[in-house]
């Protein structure tokens, strides 16, 4: 599925042009739905966070018992050989992917080999900074650990989340702010959350439902280095709704405001655009 054009893609130790095949029929990943991936970005000469990307596409491939033969030093490489292939001015949607070939007991339990690997470079431009997002509320919450694998960026994860954009979607929306399964919030269909009141940020406490994001992390870091106080907690609808700034986190756009929950609406305050100033000033001075 591209979402982007000129696309490279890593496979069985080379680079090929466009979009290639990757998988075969029988392969584990692709009738019990045993793969993984990451997302980094490369923009203007730069990849931000890129190692932590390249390991956790390895952790998530041994949560759902797979065997990765690459380290995420040698991924980091690899993707960095390609991304010197791209324009400097290109904005690159960096995604390595693993999955399982062989099955082990009942063909449900993945075997013993090593797992499939490959990198996509896709050519993705970032949203405008202004682009919002208008979050819409769904009936599908985030799964628990105890019932899928929310320890890993998993495929098999992706459903769910898209079942929350056709709902919002159906609304009216074109994102949804989603809860765990005791109706606190958790994260939107696509990224982590965070809400500001009164000067101070405030974003869900990591509970095993979502993934603590690589780019959700850096937003904290940073703010906090700037003097703001940023806390971890549990959130409901109604915290939402008394905010006076809501932005998402994520790496495919990295800061995206959002502008209204289901008839609150919000500025695109000086919190936001501070966050996305701190996280650019950030990747400068680590480029």
């Amino acid at each position: 599925m591209a979402i982007g054009k000129n696309i490279r893609t890593y496979f069985q130790g080379t680079w090929h042009d466009g979009d290639v095949p990757i998988m075969s029929a029988a392969d584990h990943g692709a009738w019990q739905g045993t793969t993984v991936f990451d997302g980094a970005r490369y923009v203007d000469g730069m990849a931000p966070d890129l190692m932590a990307h390249c390991e956790r596409v390895v952790a998530s491939a041994r949560a759902l018992m797979l065997h990765p033969k690459q380290t995420g030093a040698e991924i980091f490489d690899i993707v960095w050989d390609g991304l010197k292939r791209a324009p400097k001015d290109a904005a690159v949607y960096v995604r390595p992917m693993m999955w399982g070939i062989d099955g082990g007991d009942f063909g449900i339990l993945p075997g013993e080999t090593e797992a499939g690997f490959c990198v996509c470079l896709e050519e993705v431009p970032m949203a405008p900074a202004d682009a919002g997002a208008r979050l819409a509320s769904t009936q599908f919450h985030r799964p628990l650990l105890t019932d899928n694998v929310t320890n890993a960026k998993a495929g098999c994860l992706y459903p769910n989340n898209a079942r929350m954009l056709a709902e919002a979607k159906a609304k009216g929306y074109n994102n949804a702010l989603v809860r765990d399964a005791m109706g606190n919030v958790a994260e939107a269909a696509t990224a982590n959350v965070f809400m500001a009141r009164d000067g101070v940020v405030f974003t869900p406490i990591p509970n095993g439902t979502f993934l603590k994001g690589i780019t959700r992390a850096r937003h904290m870091a940073n703010l906090r280095a700037d003097g703001v106080e940023v806390v971890e907690t549990v959130l409901t609808f109604d915290d939402f709704r008394a905010a006076d700034e809501v932005f998402l986190s994520g790496n495919l756009n990295k800061v995206t405001p959002v502008t209204e929950f289901e008839g609150t609406h919000y500025q695109h305050g000086p919190i936001t655009k501070r966050a996305r100033q701190l996280y650019w000033d950030w990747a400068r001075t680590t480029a």
